[in-house]
């Protein structure tokens, strides 16, 4: 009888465990949904090998392989938005990337759980969107307020018809007023004989002209465009103010990348890893959502601090370089508002 009821019991007991595990499973799902991933990347088409490179700079930040899921997007919209809405489907409550604004819009448009994404185009912000990428008002922003923290007042901004180039030239002239600054914009990537300055801002390439300003008696205002490490750049540079994420973060993660996967990463490949940092901080507090996105103290990573907005955009703090005996010293930070 004894074992007879031992058995029962056992049967009771398995019964009631499948019964629990029944009850348990859907809520253990969605607590693993919270606690995960997904980075929209191309893994095929004409931008397949910068879509690697991201990847594998994603996985430098996440120990766990199984909280990100990597999908490819082929680079288009469509492919971006199948993506995006498979990724849901398979429980990521926060995505990463993609690429382009038109990827980001058509992933915001097709989901509703954040999305942190690679673009610097801050028109693609908005919905569940956030613009993760380093945007020329930026950077614009932070060098020419260093400026006028040194004295500047007239400054001519030097557009060499880039995007990145025309883009910070529109932002320089829409912070005239809120910095105090007088900015005199001219085309061509040079600057006309009688356009004077108490400093030039150079937003693209910036070697070639800065013999020019200093014979001139310029200072030389640029971004991270112009880091050139050759040795004839670095002098021909020399004394020139850049707003530039910390060339020495970038430095320690670049040789962790190239330890792990060959070659060296880009900048794309670093707001890569740093988005994947964003997604580990918030499933280790549990915060996998939108709240989470815009807590209060914000992130850090290889491209530095940033903290987001609600509006979908982030405000991202620069490190203002001065080259100097052959090096890019670091001189102060500017902090983005």
């Amino acid at each position: 009888m004894r074992s007879r009821r031992s058995t029962l019991g056992l049967v009771r007991d398995a019964v009631l465990l499948s019964s629990l595990a029944s009850v348990a499973s859907p809520l253990m799902a969605a607590k693993r949904s919270k606690r995960s991933a997904a980075l929209l990347v191309p893994l095929t088409g004409d931008r397949a090998a910068l879509g690697l490179s991201i990847r594998n700079a994603a996985m430098l930040a996440e120990s766990d392989a199984g909280a990100l899921t990597v999908l490819d997007t082929c680079g288009t919209a469509a492919g971006a938005a199948s993506a995006a809405r498979a990724a849901v489907k398979r429980g990521a409550a926060m995505l990463l990337g993609p690429l382009s604004a038109a990827e980001t819009r058509a992933v915001a448009g097709a989901v509703g759980v954040p999305v942190v994404a690679l673009t610097n185009d801050a028109a693609a912000r908005g919905g569940s969107a956030f613009v993760f990428g380093i945007t020329p008002a930026q950077a614009t922003a932070a060098i020419l307020g260093y400026a006028r923290s040194r004295g500047v007042r007239r400054v001519v901004a030097v557009d060499d018809g880039t995007p990145w180039s025309q883009a910070s030239v529109v932002a320089a002239r829409a912070s005239e007023a809120d910095l105090g600054l007088t900015i005199v914009p001219v085309t061509g990537g040079t600057i006309p004989p009688g356009v004077e300055g108490d400093a030039a801002f150079v937003p693209g390439s910036a070697v070639a002209i800065a013999p020019v300003l200093k014979n001139r008696g310029m200072q030389l205002l640029a971004t991270m465009q112009t880091l050139d490490y050759r040795p004839d750049a670095l002098t021909a540079l020399e004394g020139a103010w850049i707003a530039s994420p910390d060339p020495a973060k970038f430095a320690s993660f670049a040789s962790a990348y190239a330890a792990r996967n060959g070659g060296r990463p880009g900048a794309i490949a670093a707001l890569g890893n740093d988005a994947a940092l964003i997604a580990k901080a918030l499933r280790d507090s549990d915060q996998m959502t939108r709240e989470g996105v815009l807590r209060e103290a914000g992130f850090d990573g290889v491209t530095g601090p940033v903290r987001f907005r609600s509006d979908g955009s982030c405000a991202r703090d620069f490190a203002i370089l001065v080259p100097t005996n052959g090096v890019y010293d670091k001189v102060a930070e500017s902090r983005g508002a």
